[in-house]
C-alpha cells in the first residue's frame, strides 16, 4: 500500500502539461478546484469527468499510475459513501430496515462526492506534481507570491519549504516501508490484532522515521550551505520561464471549463435526476 502512494512524485515527459509555465499551472489548478466545488448538477459532474479523462490522455501518464495513486484514499472514499448513503435525507425512500433509511438522493450524492474526490485528486496531481519538477514548482510559487515581498514576507523561503516538503513525501514513504519490513523481520505484526495493538506496533516505526527525517533535513541543509545556496534577491536561474501563447490558451480553456460547469447546473440539477 505504501509503495502505491504517488503524492509528490514527478514523472518526466514532453506533453503539453509538462511544457506549461509553472505559474500558469498553479493558476489553472486553482480554477480547476473551484470548478469542481461549484458543480451541483449531473451534467456538471459529467463535464468534470470528461475533462479529467482528457487531462489524463494529454499528460501521457498511464491510467494504472493514476489508479495506484487513488488506492490510499480508498478507505476515505468508502467512509464518505457510507456517511452520505445513511445520513442523507430526501423524498424518495428506497429501503427501510428499522432505523436505517436509504434514499435515492443519498445514493446519488454519494456517487457525486466520490467523483468529486477522485477528480480533485487526479486533476490537481496531473496539473502540478506529476508534470512539474520541484524546482519549477518552487519558482512558480515564488513568482506568483512575489508581490508579498513588499510586505516583508519571506516568499522564497515559504515556496522552498512547500516544495521540499512535497518532494520528501515519496522519500519518507520509502523509508517507512523499509522500517516496517525490518520490524516484520523481527516478528512484529502490523495487520492483525485490535486497533490499539496495531497502533502500538507503529510506535517502533514512527520513532526511527522521525529521526531519519531530522537527519535527512540536516544533511540537506548542510549540502545547500556547502554549495553557497541563497534564495530571494540576487539568485540567478539557468532557465527563466516566460508564458507563451500556449499557456494563455490553456488558461482560457480552464476558465471556460469553470464557466460551463456553473452553467450546467441550470439545465440538469441533481433533484431532477432523482425524479427521473
Amino acid at each position: 500500500m505504501l509503495s502505491d502512494i504517488t503524492l509528490g512524485q514527478f514523472f518526466p515527459g514532453t506533453s503539453i502539461l509538462h511544457r506549461l509555465d509553472p505559474r500558469i499551472k498553479i493558476i489553472i489548478a486553482i480554477i480547476y478546484i473551484v470548478g469542481i466545488f461549484l458543480a451541483d448538477s449531473i451534467s456538471g459532474f459529467l463535464l468534470i469527468t470528461a475533462f479529467t479523462l482528457t487531462l489524463i490522455f494529454i499528460s501521457k501518464i498511464s491510467f494504472k499510475t493514476i489508479a495506484k495513486g487513488m488506492k490510499p484514499l480508498l478507505y476515505i472514499i468508502i467512509f464518505t459513501v457510507i456517511v452520505n448513503i445513511f445520513w442523507s435525507k430526501g423524498d424518495h425512500l428506497l429501503l427501510e430496515i428499522g432505523f436505517i433509511h436509504i434514499y435515492a438522493e443519498g445514493l446519488l450524492i454519494a456517487l457525486l462526492v466520490t467523483l468529486r474526490i477522485a477528480a480533485l485528486l487526479t486533476g490537481t496531481s496531473l496539473i502540478l506534481t506529476y508534470t512539474t519538477s520541484p524546482t519549477a514548482l518552487t519558482d512558480g510559487i515564488e513568482k506568483l507570491l512575489s508581490p508579498l515581498k513588499y510586505l516583508h514576507v519571506p516568499v522564497h523561503d515559504f515556496a522552498m519549504m512547500m516544495t521540499i516538503a512535497l518532494r520528501f513525501v515519496p522519500t519518507l514513504i520509502e523509508e517507512t516501508d523499509r522500517i516496517m519490513n525490518a520490524q516484520r523481520a523481527r516478528g512484529v505484526d502490523f495487520s492483525h490484532g485490535s486497533i490499539i495493538n496495531r497502533a502500538k506496533a507503529l510506535i517502533p516505526v514512527l520513532i526511527p522515521l522521525f529521526l531519519s527525517a531530522v537527519r535527512r533535513a540536516g544533511d540537506l541543509a548542510t549540502a545547500m550551505e556547502c554549495r553557497c545556496y541563497h534564495g530571494g534577491d540576487g539568485r540567478t536561474r539557468m532557465n527563466n520561464t516566460k508564458p507563451v501563447f500556449a499557456d494563455y490558451a490553456v488558461l482560457t480553456i480552464f476558465v471556460m471549463f469553470c464557466v460551463l460547469v456553473v452553467l450546467a447546473g441550470n439545465y440538469f440539477p441533481i433533484y431532477q435526476a432523482v425524479q427521473l
